[in-house]
């Protein structure tokens, strides 16, 4: 069933159990490690979208009216075929997205796992019920939304629709699914597995687009509930626009996290750890290190950190970025940072791999005696670039990561526990590392910041995605007629 990846690979719209062409325009899926284009995709508009709402609509009362229990049942064989399709799946990862083979294999890897969490769901949630008075019960059950969508980032093409997809649909929604146009292919593959999994027509949709798609679902009356990760400066429009028309929204955004290192910290767990925070997925992720926070006399770790960085290659242990103009905007952040004071310790501009010439590679960087007034310590960057800011204390270190604008994570190195736990309770940020430079909570704890990372109530993945994605439904009963008659009956 899998699509073969050629210039003429047509990306189509995946509506009540078949793919579909859209009804609008066309944009060429450009593959970043080389330049080529690998497939097209179609810029849906309102139309396609309502077909794929229909189609949910419809599939709705009978996928919601199975019990949890059967509905997981799916998602069993689904895992499965993760399993079974793990090359296959990390190679168009890698083919669309340009991060490694290893990345890629690792985000197939934490989609399996993300699965497995909804597979948990019957013995996770169990329905609250209580004698409240004599002879009268109430009950809580979690029921499903009805019709939600899931908008989904560039970065992680496989993983971070399985942040929403196995949940929503285990707990008896019927799921749209926006892919970025930019590595749309991935989704395709999600839906035929999903369909060979035995899951009904109907329950899981997509539909492909950009802006327009996007401004659609907001806008959509039967759509209930939307899930969105990309920038914050969309995270914003989408919370507001979805709430304005009364859905539930959760809308993460980016990231500028602070990597604290100090004195005493373990050298060569520091500069290894901090290095693979900021070049991991060439920096392309939300829980990158952005800018490592010096505090005092920590010239060594700086040292071994300069040494760590020149082992990553790119086209070899680092993967490329998405576009030109994300190549071209992330090294104007390093021009502009040298051209007002900063130093250049290791320079990735103008990276270039040898027979991917059309590529878009910037080499791993290290920039020195950056302030915080400078852009590059205030605006997420999102490549292998890391800011070094020197702070003369602890104290001041702190107020260096809460001027921040985000929240998403924040890290210390330390073998001080007592400034370790300064830093937990003091750090404005909702995942925080000691000794760990991409603090990613593991299921079934979520995933998610705070301020301007985050926007709406609940996270988006583990426990505090099911009150996300159902509403509670409470019921009274009495069936003592001997029992007397209060205020509650």
């Amino acid at each position: 069933m899998s699509n073969t990846i050629t210039e003429s690979h047509q990306t189509l719209n995946f509506i009540n159990g078949e793919f579909v062409s859209s009804q609008h325009d066309w944009l060429e899926v450009i593959s970043p490690l080389d330049g080529s284009q690998i497939s097209k995709v179609g810029l849906s508009g309102y139309s396609d979208l309502d077909a794929a709402v229909q189609a949910a609509m419809k599939a709705y009362p009978n996928w919601s009216g199975k019990t949890l229990k059967d509905r997981v049942q799916v998602l069993y064989k689904y895992r499965e075929l993760l399993v079974k399709y793990m090359d296959e799946l990390t190679e168009l990862c890698h083919r669309e997205n340009g991060k490694t083979w290893s990345e890629s294999r690792a985000e197939v890897e934490k989609s399996i796992e993300l699965t497995e969490f909804a597979c948990s769901m019957p013995q996770i949630i169990s329905n609250e019920v209580q004698e409240v008075s004599r002879g009268v019960e109430v009950r809580i059950d979690r029921k499903p939304l009805g019709v939600v969508a899931s908008i989904a980032p560039f970065n992680f093409p496989n993983m971070v629709p399985h942040w929403t997809i196995p949940n929503a649909i285990a707990l008896g929604n019927c799921m749209i699914l926006k892919p970025s146009e930019l590595v749309p292919m991935s989704s395709t593959r999600i839906a035929e597995m999903l369909k060979e999994a035995g899951l009904p027509d109907g329950v899981f949709n997509i539909v492909n687009g950009g802006k327009e798609t996007v401004e659609a679902i907001c806008d959509h009356p039967d759509i209930k509930a939307v899930s969105f990760v990309g920038s914050t400066k969309v995270a914003k429009l989408v919370y507001q626009r979805s709430t304005a028309n009364l859905k539930r929204c959760v809308a993460l955004g980016g990231a500028k996290n602070h990597l604290i290192v100090l004195p005493g910290a373990h050298e060569e767990m520091t500069a290894s750890n901090v290095i693979a925070s900021m070049s991991g997925c060439a920096g392309q992720r939300c829980m990158a290190a952005a800018v490592m926070v010096g505090v005092d006399r920590i010239e060594h770790i700086i040292d071994r950190m300069v040494i760590e960085a020149k082992k990553i290659v790119p086209g070899d242990n680092l993967g490329s970025v998405i576009s030109l103009q994300a190549k071209e905007r992330i090294e104007k952040y390093i021009n502009d940072a040298e051209a007002a004071g900063a130093k250049v310790l290791v320079d990735g501009r103008n990276a270039v791999v040898a027979g991917k010439e059309g590529g878009f590679y910037v080499g791993p960087t290290i920039i020195d005696h950056v302030t915080p007034e400078m852009a590059i310590a205030k605006e997420e960057v999102f490549g292998p670039v890391i800011a070094i800011i020197r702070a003369k204390d602890l104290n001041e270190a702190i107020q260096i990561e809460n001027a921040s604008g985000y929240g998403n994570a924040a890290a210390v190195f330390t073998q001080s526990g007592g400034a370790a736990r300064e830093i937990m309770e003091r750090a404005s940020a909702g995942m925080i590392g000691v000794n760990i430079g991409v603090p990613v909570p593991r299921e079934p704890f979520p995933f998610g910041g705070w301020n301007d990372s985050k926007f709406g109530v609940c996270d988006i993945t583990g426990k505090s995605s099911i009150e996300f994605w159902t509403q509670n439904k409470k019921t009274s009963v009495k069936w003592n007629a001997e029992a007397k008659t209060n205020w509650m009956s």
